[in-house]
């Protein structure tokens, strides 16, 4: 059964936006697919049960943060990360490379032996490298893993993205050497190059060349345009494995991800559904909406009055207005869940759309309203 191994079925394609499916011995899961981030084995303010409710068939954990806490023994105690948190479909993992830029003051890269860290919690030093990156992952018991790369922040300074490269392509041929034949397991290349496009493809090149079971599309969304994004994404994404997963890493708002389908891309993670749950600020088909302003005072309606998950439709945006400004923690929950809702209710009419072979017309009709 195909459901035992990993493996990705493309299934519709509407000029370069494409509609797949992803199986893993936990299910299935369908492309385009937005995944809730669960750094630390929790998606922020949301119950599982509420996650299933919402259609989410896949989320995303972090080796960096769970390989400090709750720390490998735990995980492997309860069999990874699954039964841990309560969690029995698909998880991929980050693999620390992102905490290597944004934690970049507390890491020093060595090529030989990985990201030298002082422990944001306590100081402690510690080495991830690749070949522990993928330890942990696999302690975390995983579905779908992450090579361990560096991700240099927005530059234009070709030297930088050049070593970021060399670093990442050793450190990929490392990472798949002690990841091993697993057909239960798939294993993903991430591609670096900045805004270069040249770079892109020559970073793209060496990693089809170890031959991963997916791409991804690393050191975007850290202060580039959407514009400049959108650039290189089409500069690239036509170059990636046909037969492949194509995962954009940390994007983004919903336009974010329209275009970015629009140029072929598969996955998608953000904390930006809870992030903007826990500020007041609320995406719907209406568009987003800050629940803080005082507009919403009287205002009877609910964010969406066409669903039943959790009776959100019974909660007016007057009362989700008023637990912002009092601080209750409710408004954290529902507003966080209602984001993750919106955000699966929007990659389910996205592969409708394809499906059907009208993407374009919903692209521009939601672009033109946005």
């Amino acid at each position: 059964m195909k459901e035992l191994n990993f493996s990705f079925e493309l299934i519709a394609q509407d000029e370069k936006a494409r509609v797949g499916k992803i199986y893993t011995r936990r299910g299935s899961v369908d492309t385009p697919a937005f995944m809730p981030v669960g750094t630390l084995g929790t998606v922020k303010s949301v119950f599982t049960e509420d996650l299933l409710s919402t259609g989410s068939q896949i989320i995303l954990g972090n080796t960096y943060h769970l390989m400090i806490r709750p720390g490998t023994k735990i995980l492997e105690l309860f069999g990874g990360l699954h039964k841990y948190m309560n969690w029995e479909k698909p998880i991929l993992t980050d693999s620390g490379g992102f905490q290597i830029m944004s934690l970049a003051k507390l890491n020093k890269i060595d090529i030989n032996l990985g990201a030298v860290f002082s422990s944001h919690l306590d100081g402690k030093k510690f080495i991830l490298s690749p070949e522990k990156s993928i330890q942990i992952q696999k302690s975390i018991n995983s579905d779908i893993l992450m090579v361990l790369d560096e991700c240099p922040k927005l530059t234009n300074e070709n030297e930088k993205l050049i070593s970021a490269i060399k670093t990442s392509t050793n450190w990929a041929k490392r990472c798949k050497v002690e990841f091993g034949i697993n057909k239960k397991k798939a294993l993903f290349g991430i591609v670096q190059g900045g805004l270069d496009k040249n770079l892109r493809l020559d970073s793209l090149e060496k990693l089809v060349s170890i031959n991963f079971d997916g791409y991804a599309m690393g050191g975007l969304a850290v202060g580039e345009t959407q514009k400049e994004m959108f650039s290189i994404l089409n500069a690239t994404v036509d170059y990636m494995p046909k037969n492949k997963p194509r995962y954009l890493m940390g994007v983004g708002t919903p336009s974010d991800i329209l275009g970015a389908v629009k140029t072929g891309i598969d996955m998608f993670d953000c904390v930006m559904p809870t992030r903007s749950g826990r500020t007041g600020l609320a995406f719907t088909w209406e568009g987003k909406l800050n629940l803080k302003n005082a507009k919403y005072q009287k205002d009877k309606s609910p964010l969406d009055s066409n669903t039943s998950l959790r009776s959100l439709n019974d909660y007016s945006k007057s009362y989700l207005n008023h637990l912002i400004k009092t601080n209750e923690i409710l408004a954290s929950m529902l507003i966080s869940l209602h984001n993750i809702n919106f955000y699966q209710q929007f990659m389910s009419e996205i592969r409708k759309e394809i499906k059907k072979g009208t993407f374009n017309n919903f692209y521009n009709n939601y672009i033109d309203k946005f």
